[in-house]
């Protein structure tokens, strides 16, 4: 695990609902924290057992910091299954409190933000810096240990 060579802005998220938090997000209502974007699916197993689970222990630890967890819902597959009424019992039963997007459809199989930032599938996470760059892009379950290095370099950076 390792740094993004060039570190561009991160894309806004398109987002058709959100849930856990009182007003729509924006990562550039964020700017000056360091933001960590998690893309799950509430079906995919990594997700269920692995990386939400550290999303909301990463929430936990940074809640009212210098980290925003922010959770994007992004389905490509079992459309049907993944709706917003099963994935609010989703949050609730699993007592998730970061924010979370349903990342927008147009139509296509494949959510915008999906295809905005090319993720290979998810788990997904990327890491944006304060001054709202991508640093980190990464698929599949991130080992704590390492990604946990790669926020703390982030927030020693400072503001």
């Amino acid at each position: 695990m390792r740094m993004l060579e060039v570190a561009a802005p991160a894309p806004p998220i398109q987002v058709s609902e959100w849930l856990n938090t009182k007003s729509p997000l924006a990562l550039a209502d964020l700017k000056g924290k360091v933001v960590v974007l998690h893309a799950f699916q509430m079906l995919c197993p990594a997700c269920v057992q692995m990386a939400t689970p550290q999303m909301q222990k990463l929430q936990a630890m940074f809640e009212g910091g210098e980290v925003a967890v922010v959770g994007l819902h992004t389905v490509f597959e079992h459309h049907d299954a993944m709706t917003p009424v099963a994935l609010k019992a989703f949050v609730h039963e699993n007592r998730l409190t970061f924010p979370i997007g349903i990342d927008r459809h147009d139509g296509d199989a494949i959510p915008m933000t999906m295809r905005t930032y090319g993720f290979e599938g998810t788990p997904s996470v990327v890491l944006i810096d304060r001054e709202g760059r991508m640093r980190f892009q990464g698929f599949g379950h991130q080992p704590d240990l390492g990604l946990g290095v790669l926020i703390g370099s982030l927030v020693a950076e400072g503001g």
